[in-house]
């Protein structure tokens, strides 16, 4: 049961990505206090990284000192797979990490009761409570960017499987298709995520381009060769959350990232595509993700409440979930 909400208190959030880090102090009712951004140094190496968390840490705890907050806990989410139960990053390709104790570490170095979570959970949670899957009970948050992953709701939780559920981008969708990096062949990933849908016209076309923005502008402009990336990209899509829907028939999914922000480019034809594969099947809303780039930090700040509610902790108090 959640306490009663006191105005002195806050919680810190903080959402760790691969180029930069998003932390505010989040009040009882998701209120951001206040914002910071910094640039996550992965190029300097993983224990960079972790000073640098440490030192968003130290940072707003610092500034909440200054506004006369009491800090409850701070809730740090993380790209990877994620063993929250343990809070352990068990594996970050993009920074770094395996096997990592990171919320022991950050406890550690800062004095500050740590949850530890993962980011694209954290922002499929913030979606359910604050955003556009708010009031569903079951919801699929699909985060597309440079990689694909998914957060599953599933009867009003989060499925977190040990941190290993929601590798959507790892689907199959193309079984002779091109090489992975997880080792595969033909993932989701390698054709509908960002960085797929830039690699796939650069080698149509010859012509480079740095994101799936600027196919997506080129496809706008009726150019014949983004068009067929667009449409190979949106099929794999259709396809992955075909499989996706049978399996969990979820009431809404929604999709995150910068090509969910693409207008009608996406969402049209893959709302078609999907409707097209679904029989029998419960046919769930799709919709556009609604908190933007806010998503995950709002979510580090609702698992760090949910946290307080859920062991009574006080700052210093033992205890890491």
């Amino acid at each position: 049961m959640a306490e009663h909400a006191r105005p002195d208190e806050c919680v810190i959030a903080l959402d760790v990505g691969g180029t930069g880090m998003k932390g505010a102090l989040v009040d009882r009712r998701s209120g951001v206090l206040l914002t910071e951004r910094r640039r996550t140094p992965r190029a300097a190496g993983p224990e960079a990284v972790v000073d640098a968390v440490t030192a968003a840490l130290r940072s707003l705890a610092g500034q909440a000192a200054d506004l006369g907050l009491t800090v409850r806990r701070a809730g740090v989410v993380v790209p990877g797979i994620v063993d929250a139960e343990r809070a352990v990053a068990v594996y970050a390709a993009n920074l770094g990490w395996r096997d990592l104790p990171l919320a022991a570490l950050l406890e550690e170095r800062t004095g500050l009761p740590v949850t530890l979570g993962h980011d694209v959970r954290a922002g499929g949670l913030a979606e359910v409570r604050l955003g556009a899957a708010r009031g569903a009970r079951d919801a699929l948050f699909v985060a597309i960017g440079t990689g694909i992953s998914a957060a599953i709701v599933h009867d009003g939780r989060l499925l977190t499987a040990g941190g290993y559920a929601g590798e959507l981008g790892h689907l199959v969708v193309e079984p002779d298709g091109r090489p992975c990096p997880c080792g595969a062949r033909g993932c989701l990933e390698t054709i509908a995520s960002a960085a797929g849908i830039a690699a796939a016209y650069s080698a149509r076309t010859g012509r480079p381009v740095h994101g799936a923005a600027e196919v997506a502008a080129l496809l706008a402009e009726g150019d014949e060769a983004a068009l067929a990336v667009w449409q190979r990209a949106v099929h794999g899509l259709a396809t992955a959350l075909t499989t996706a829907v049978t399996l969990l028939a979820p009431e809404v999914v929604v999709l995150g990232g910068g090509l969910a922000e693409s207008a009608g480019l996406l969402l049209d034809p893959l709302r078609a595509g999907l409707d097209r594969r679904l029989t029998f099947h419960r046919r769930p809303r799709l919709v556009a993700a609604a908190l933007g780039d806010e998503a995950g930090c709002l979510g580090a700040g609702l698992h760090a409440w949910d946290t307080v509610d859920r062991l009574g902790t006080a700052l210093g108090a033992p205890g890491r979930h």
